[in-house]
Formats: structure tokens, sequence, C-alpha cells
């Protein structure tokens, strides 16, 4: 087992996926005081996060702290964890909170550092985690807000939201994340701030398209205002409020998502613009893009409250082969031909 360097009082905490973000959400909770334990998957990750304090897979040239180490061994990185961080593909989850369930310490709070929807049953990963650990909602907080794992990797200043319908819970991790670069706030909006980071996943790969069509800046802003749109209506069907999609959550994810190269799901969209298809793109990306995953399951959602998105439904034709990525452009802003009413 590795060796911890424990300062003394600190909260020990346990981050499931040593991919870029869990690595980096690792190093923000370690930097905050924390003792923290990774689990990597593979052994030789593990061995050079603890030995050397690097992931060169995923974070190359990031130093990572000292009360920072890993194991591939779940049973060991759960030892005496107090919260439990969970950042796994959404589309694995449940299985994967199958295996380790029976070894979360009793009484532990779990975090979602996740941004999709489940396939098939159209859940939330907060939704899973309850269903898969059978504990109680004021257990149960997510994470959310522009968290480009690079920058924030590099001490670059960020802020964060987390949500909980127990605000005792959500201001105890909040803490725990906050760091000199990093701060979290709080609420207690679980729907929206998941569905938040959901979305801003599917109007990121809408930008990515006509960015790698060559579109320019008009377009872009027009999709990314019209996406917000799209997305707090979303979010306010199923119960989300306006506010938090104009929040760090929503607006600020969005942004941030829409606008960087880091984003995986812009990537994703640039790909499919300069006209690879949806498999290759899949091939070429080392990175889950949950975007490109979530874009079915939202819609199936979308539908059954009702609610228009015709970004996300052109998204769905170019994910599909049956639109043109150059034809995207001049159908994202609106569904119809007639002028709409917009209510500022």
């Amino acid at each position: 087992m590795p060796i911890r360097i424990t300062a003394p009082g600190a909260r020990r905490v346990a981050v499931l996926g040593a991919g870029s973000w869990g690595t980096t959400f690792a190093k923000v909770l370690a930097d905050g005081g924390a003792d923290v334990a990774l689990w990597a998957r593979r052994a030789e990750l593990a061995r050079e996060i603890s030995q050397s304090k690097r992931n060169s897979d995923y974070l190359p040239g990031i130093n990572l702290p000292r009360n920072l180490w890993s194991s591939p061994r779940i049973p060991e990185v759960m030892d005496g964890a107090e919260i439990v961080f969970v950042s796994i593909p959404s589309q694995s989850l449940r299985e994967n909170l199958r295996i380790i369930r029976d070894v979360i310490p009793a009484d532990a709070i779990v975090v979602s550092l996740m941004k999709g929807v489940e396939k098939g049953t159209r859940f939330r990963m907060s939704e899973v985690i309850h269903q898969e650990l059978q504990i109680d909602e004021s257990r149960i907080a997510v994470a959310s807000g522009p968290n480009l794992a690079l920058e924030i990797a590099k001490e670059q200043p960020t802020a964060a939201v987390v949500a909980s319908t127990s605000l005792e819970t959500a201001t105890i991790v909040a803490e725990l994340a906050t760091n000199p670069y990093f701060r979290s706030f709080v609420n207690t909006d679980v729907i929206g701030t998941e569905f938040g980071g959901v979305l801003k996943n599917l109007i990121a790969v809408a930008i990515g398209i006509v960015d790698g069509v060559g579109y320019g800046e008009n377009t872009k802003a027009s999709i990314i205002t019209r996406g917000l749109v799209e997305m707090t209506d979303f979010a306010v069907a199923y119960g989300g409020l306006a506010q938090t999609l104009s929040g760090l959550a929503g607006l600020g994810d969005l942004i941030a998502t829409c606008e960087s190269p880091l984003s995986r799901n812009n990537t994703a969209g640039r790909l499919l613009g300069q006209g690879y298809s949806f498999t290759d793109v899949v091939a070429q990306m080392n990175q889950t893009a949950e975007g490109l995953s979530s874009v079915a399951p939202i819609l199936e959602l979308a539908a059954a409250k009702g609610v228009d998105m015709p970004i996300v439904l052109q998204v769905a034709g170019v994910l599909a082969g049956t639109m043109n990525p150059r034809d995207i452009a001049p159908h994202l802003t609106t569904d119809s031909d007639k002028p709409a009413i917009l209510v500022e």
C-alpha cells in the first residue's frame, strides 16, 4: 500500500477515476488540505501518481501534491474515506457502482463529478448513484461549472458549484473543494445544476461543428445564446431553476466548453464539422466526450415534456449522417422560418 502523507485533522477523501478530470479534482481537494486517495484502474498509472506525483497520460507536465496518492485497489482507496468523489464515464457508472458499493464506508457522502445522462434509462448521474448505492439523497452531491481540467490543474482561477438537496452536505463538499485558485459555491438545485452540465456539452458539440466547417463568431454567438434558451427551457421543464442555468452551472460552463479547444465536446464537434464520421470521431478521441452519448437520451426527455430543442436536433442529424455539417448553421437559431418574439 502506498505511504500516506496526512496532515493532522485532514479529511480523508477518495476519488474514483484517474482521468484528466478525476485527477484534477483530486489535486483541487489535496491543495485544499484533504488527504486524497485516487483510484486508478491501471496499476502502472497508480504507481506513477503515487511515486512520481505525475499523471503523464492525462495531465502532462502537472506536478501533483504530496498528500495525493493512488492505488488500483478500491478497498485501499476507500479505507477511512468520509467523502467519495466519482469521476467515471457516465455510461459505465451503474456497473461500476455495483462493484464498489459494498466497500463504500457507511455514512460517506458521495459526490458526482460526471456530466451525462444514462442511455436507456435517461437517469441523471445522481439518480443512478441513489438507485445503486441505496443511500439517502441528502448524502449525494454533484459538482459542476466551468471545469476545463488542464486549466484548473495549472491553477488558473476557477469557480464551481456544488449542489445537494441538503445544504449542509453541499457546504461540507464545497469547503473541501476550495483553495487559493478554486472556489466552490453551493445551491440545492441538483436538477438544474446536473442538467446544466449535461446540456452545455450538446451545445458545445454544435459549436465545434460550425467551427470545423469554418463559420465565424456571429454564428457561434447565435448558437450559444439560443442554446442557453434550450438548456433553460429543458431544465425548468424537469424542475430545475432558471437562475441556475444563468449561473456557473449553466452559462459559465457553456461559455468555457464552447470556446475552448481543451473541451472534448468542442473537439468532437470540430472533427464532425471537418467531415469525419461519428465512428471516426470516437476512434480519434482518447477521452470520453459525454455530449455525443447524451444527445439521444436528452432528445427523448425533451419529447416527453414537449420541449423544443432545434439545436440539439440538428446535432443529432449530423451525428446520424443525415445532415451535412455545412447545412447546420442556418437552422440552429430557430426551428421555424417565421420571426420569433424574443422575451428578454
